[in-house]
């Protein structure tokens, strides 16, 4: 067994959740995960937070679920712990950046790959392992991962287990970005302080709507009808096409909304803002 931790780092707009755990390649314990959901559902209710980061500390993101507890991982239905943990990050009505160094592994890619936007260096690596270990990937992981790559990719990726290296990550659309690795803190500040100018309430919005068409269609026009009338009594647009008018920079001011999450695994109602 190992000792783990997550930490978290304030700076001006952003908070960086950092995943902590160096001597295992950021391996992820069973507290680990647990902790997930309470530090995003903190970071939910700050209000002078506007965009999360998460990456690993020391020179890889995570080697994957701590191999020690995958029994007390498996005991749960469909991976519980992770899968919960997934969820929260999935679900965060603010963006989330997985800032990828190094390894990136199995459970370690979970959590990337429910984040909003993925940045990697030009050294980091991925694969997504439960074939080599004889498991079964957790469901929502599954369909996260078709949704980014499609069926072939997807299948070639958890079949054989392989390592990709960043480069073809990115051509798989596994990435949305990449960077030399010594621009990479420069890159991930770059990043979240172009979503912390933008309109919250139009980057809050568009999220929901996205992630709602590919996970509860069903919900699509309701939410899009919440999130026009808030558009229209709200002030971000009146600011933004005046300071677009006046040419200047927008000074963005919508406070925040209640809006529920599809999420199959939350069932609440989050607070965005």
């Amino acid at each position: 067994m190992t000792e783990g931790r997550l930490t978290i780092e304030t700076q001006g707009h952003c908070a960086t959740v950092r995943i902590d755990n160096p001597r295992m390649r950021n391996a992820i314990t069973s507290a680990m995960w647990r902790q997930f959901p309470a530090l995003i559902g903190e970071l939910e209710n700050r209000p002078t937070v506007k965009v999360i980061v998460i990456r690993g500390a020391g020179e890889n993101f995570s080697a994957g679920a701590d191999i020690g507890h995958l029994d007390e991982i498996l005991s749960d239905d469909d991976g519980g712990l992770p899968s919960v943990a997934e969820e929260a990050v999935a679900h965060c009505s603010k963006p989330v950046i997985a800032a990828i160094d190094g390894f990136c592994i199995g459970g370690g890619w979970e959590i990337a790959g429910a984040c909003d936007l993925r940045l990697a260096t030009d050294r980091a690596r991925f694969a997504i392992t439960p074939a080599k270990l004889g498991i079964i990937y957790p469901l929502p992981a599954i369909r996260r991962l078709v949704d980014l790559v499609g069926r072939g990719p997807a299948k070639d990726l958890l079949l054989t287990g392989r390592m990709v290296d960043a480069g073809e990550a990115a051509d798989l659309g596994l990435l949305t970005r990449t960077c030399e690795v010594d621009r990479f803190d420069d890159a991930i500040a770059e990043l979240a302080d172009t979503l912390a100018r933008r309109s919250q309430f139009s980057i809050q919005a568009m999220k929901n709507l996205i992630d709602t068409l590919l996970d509860s269609p069903e919900l699509l026009a309701q939410r899009n009808a919440i999130w026009q009338q808030e558009m229209r009594h709200g002030s971000d647009a009146a600011n933004g096409i005046h300071a677009f008018l006046e040419r200047r920079e927008p000074e963005f001011d919508w406070p925040g909304g209640i809006l529920a999450q599809p999420s199959p695994t939350a069932g609440r109602v989050l607070t965005t803002g």
